[in-house]
């Protein structure tokens, strides 16, 4: 079935248009490293002609333990996002993890990110739809697809309708994660675009103890398959060294194969289309 279109900047995700990216590192770890890899993603989406929203963590409140890094924080994190976007056109894409972050974050992100382990958090998602910003809610690794619509009401309650879900992934046993392809059509069936975390599926939830594992070889497969099942976007987090990098480096994608999945992912993409 066809969803509805949400605009986020100058892109429009849903409906019958092209498969859209939600890509960048998984946090700030400085401004020129930000810039440098938000500039070659510009590259990429202006070769393949494919829409591409930038992302990174401002904070990664969600780590597993207390040493972990998290980033610059907000009002730092922001001024770089607010610069990724002023110098490449990209709308920018960034985690809130309280509802006091929704207005100040709003007045530079296109998109506000839910973070999957605050998807019940009724008074963040309420707070964050009424910046009347398009939001972008990670399904959590304990609901089950059909759940959802308990987190596109309250979005609804507000009067915002720019919703798009994210399926990560559902805890399978100890320290991982499987994924169920029946959650794509499932959330589409509500009639919001449904983007794919190809890189946080692959992850090992406290895998190393002290921080998550990852499987990163499988990415592709899965970001294939959740394609040919209907996803609208994908959303991977790319480094341009990821076993360098401060978090969640066992399961991005290295920056330089980004370009080659894109543009596999948008044909599959275009010929799935086609056969409906």
């Amino acid at each position: 079935m066809e969803t509805g279109e949400v605009t986020v900047g100058s892109i429009t995700i849903g409906g019958r248009t092209p498969l859209a990216f939600i890509a960048g590192p998984c946090v700030i770890e400085d401004e020129l490293s930000t810039l440098k890899i938000a500039e070659k993603l510009k590259a990429v989406s202006e070769a393949l002609r494919i829409p591409l929203i930038f992302k990174s963590s401002f904070d990664k409140g969600n780590r597993t333990s207390v040493d972990a890094f998290r980033g610059p924080g907000i009002t730092r994190g922001l001024k770089i996002l607010g610069r990724v976007k002023e110098e490449t056109g990209l709308p920018v894409i960034s985690d809130i993890h309280s509802p006091h972050e929704a207005d100040e974050a709003a007045r530079v992100l296109d998109i506000l990110q839910i973070p999957a382990f605050l998807c019940r958090q009724t008074d963040i998602i309420v707070s964050a739809a009424r910046t009347g910003k398009p939001l972008n809610v990670k399904k959590g690794q304990f609901l089950a697809p059909g759940d959802a619509i308990n987190i596109i009401d309250k979005v609804l309650s507000t009067g915002n309708r720019n919703i798009l879900l994210t399926e990560r992934g559902v805890t399978f046993g100890y320290n991982n994660l499987v994924v169920d392809m029946r959650a794509i059509p499932i959330m589409r069936q509500f009639g919001y675009p449904v983007v794919y975390d190809a890189t946080h599926s692959v992850q090992l939830p406290g895998g190393q103890g002290a921080s998550s594992g990852g499987q990163r070889e499988f990415i592709e497969t899965l970001a294939r398959a959740a394609v040919a099942a209907g996803c609208d976007a994908v959303f991977m987090e790319v480094h341009s060294d990821p076993d360098r990098a401060p978090c969640d480096g066992p399961n991005m994608l290295p920056l330089e194969r980004f370009s080659i999945l894109a543009e596999r992912l948008s044909e599959l993409h275009g010929l799935i289309r086609g056969w409906s």
